[in-house]
């Protein structure tokens, strides 16, 4: 290919992507340091930067916060049902699993959570407990489970001890069987804290989820928030 007139970092843009089109780079593999990139290329870190820049925006690599560039693997067909397990979803794409409780605190329901979980009584305590998802070790979504507090003060305790399992967590806790009533879905940019924890940059959206789960019977269990990685992920909803 005639490179001449062609700006260096679209050379380099090119450059990379050959690696990946021929396997030199497969698919999840780090691509070289910015400086080992540079010195390659006779480039200025800020061209090989834009280079990289334009690989992410093509959806090629992603770009994790404090970690590097890496190539970019599969996009994951997440099903979102009655029966929306994140174990299963993964195991279909041949996936390890992997659960992170990240914080748990109690406080007052707000009038949402009162009405959502049909909570009773003056000054309602909810558990909220944040927990991240992780396929092979790539992070793909935050959650957010808000539960009462005098049913569930046992949940994450129960999360933890399961391995990240929520189904399980459930279980221990009197719920052995669940189905989600309602979803809705939207999208926004991410806040500071949930882009470090999925490890993407602040300019890639997530996709949000919020979410209903209830027991056979009916009666709402818990209220859920997931945010995903929206680069990693695409959402589908079953009937």
């Amino acid at each position: 290919m005639n490179d001449e007139g062609v700006p260096l970092w679209r050379q380099i843009q090119r450059g990379i992507e050959a690696d990946i089109r021929s396997g030199s780079l497969g698919p999840g593999a780090r691509l070289p340091a910015e400086p080992e990139l540079a010195l390659r290329f006779g480039a200025h870190r800020h061209t090989v930067r834009r280079a990289v820049a334009e690989l992410a925006q093509r959806g090629l690599v992603r770009v994790e916060q404090g970690r590097g560039s890496f190539v970019h693997e599969d996009t994951i067909d997440y099903a979102v049902g009655r029966r929306t397990r994140v174990e299963d979803n993964l195991l279909r794409h041949h996936k390890t699993f992997n659960g992170r409780l990240l914080s748990v605190h109690e406080a007052a329901a707000d009038a949402q959570q009162a009405s959502t979980l049909k909570l009773r009584g003056r000054n309602p305590k909810v558990v909220v407990v944040e927990t991240l998802n992780e396929a092979d070790g790539v992070p793909i979504s935050v959650v957010r489970h808000v539960l009462a507090a005098t049913r569930f003060a046992g949940f994450a305790a129960a999360y933890e001890a399961s391995g990240g399992s929520v189904t399980e967590a459930l279980s221990s806790c009197g719920v052995p069987d669940f189905s989600r009533s309602y979803t809705r879905v939207s999208t926004r940019l991410p806040t500071d804290a949930e882009a470090k924890w999925l490890r993407q940059p602040k300019s890639v959206p997530v996709l949000v989820t919020e979410s209903i789960e209830a027991d056979p019977d009916g009666g709402p269990v818990k209220f859920g928030i997931a945010r995903f990685a929206g680069d990693r992920v695409k959402l589908v909803l079953e009937s």
